[in-house]
């Protein structure tokens, strides 16, 4: 199967599956997700990204009955019966089936579990990106990885029609995140990110990339920063599961970075080294590569 489908169980083409009109998904997007790459069909960070998919569900108080080793389990059965040796696997937990309301009671629900796996690419070495800045009015809640997805799908089409492959946004006068990245920037030779709260989601990708700074001895300044001082960045970088970390070069317009191309080429050399290295050999689920700011590992 080129598109792998999974529901609560049963997989099958991707095409063919179906989910019943009840699951509360449809009505509220009462779910979470995450997905993770993968290459010689194997997951890159999966307990990372796990973490973060139940963090998200507790967090929403959703169930799922399966155990994160159960559920990479199943991550990996759909990898395996996909064509694709490279690509995505996306998974979603959704509150469960019942009859529209807005409350569901005060019984758990058994949670629903969709995936998908197929083929898909990273972005390519070298990929630039064009930013633009927009306000950040989404809820305060954007440390869970919900399905609740509007505001980044109106982020994403307004920056494209702009010619943009991204939209950063600010609220209050600080730079919290991108539409579906993390945003961090290079200032003399520090890497400055955002503090992981409640305002952004705690990107795997960007959480790597501070260990991997750290390694080479890269100071790294937890505190948000202001659209000036993103302008006045030596570097802007964007992360994500699927882009990794891609240079920013303009910003409304107007060039942005671009002042210290050699940090920016050791960063991104040392993340797709990890990459490489990590996806290299065949597991079912490893220990997480770091202590993930901002969520609860027990």
């Amino acid at each position: 199967m080129e598109y792998t489908g999974y529901y609560n169980g049963n997989i099958g083409p991707l095409e063919e599956m179906k989910i019943p009109m009840l699951d509360r998904v449809v009505f509220f997007g009462d779910s979470c997700y995450d997905m993770a790459t993968f290459r010689s069909r194997r997951a890159f960070a999966l307990r990372d990204h796990l973490i973060r998919f139940y963090n998200s569900c507790r967090l929403l108080d959703i169930h799922v009955a399966l155990g994160m080793e159960e559920l990479a389990a199943e991550i990996q059965k759909c990898i395996d019966l996909s064509d694709s040796d490279r690509g995505c696997i996306y998974w979603q937990a959704s509150r469960g089936t019942r009859l529209r309301s807005f409350a569901w009671g005060q019984e758990h629900l058994n949670a629903n579990l969709i995936m998908y796996a197929g083929p898909a690419e990273l972005e390519p070495e070298g990929k630039e990106y064009h930013l633009r800045m927009q306000e950040d009015t989404r809820f305060l809640h954007c440390n869970i990885k919900t399905n609740n997805l509007i505001p980044a799908v109106l982020y994403s089409q307004r920056a494209r029609e702009d010619g943009c492959e991204e939209s950063i946004l600010c609220r209050d006068g600080l730079v919290t995140e991108c539409a579906h990245s993390n945003v961090v920037i290079l200032k003399d030779g520090v890497l400055w990110t955002h503090p992981q709260d409640r305002l952004i989601l705690p990107g795997v990708t960007m959480n790597i990339l501070i260990l991997l700074a750290e390694r080479l001895g890269v100071p790294v300044r937890t505190e948000a920063f202001t659209p000036t001082q993103l302008k006045d960045a030596d570097e802007i970088i964007i992360t994500s599961t699927g882009v990794q970390c891609i240079r920013g070069v303009s910003l409304d317009g107007k060039p942005a970075g671009g002042r210290d191309p050699e940090l920016l080429l050791k960063l991104q050399k040392a993340y797709r080294d990890f990459y490489n290295a990590n996806t290299s050999r065949k597991a079912v689920l490893d220990e997480a590569h770091y202590q993930q700011p901002g969520m609860d590992r027990s």
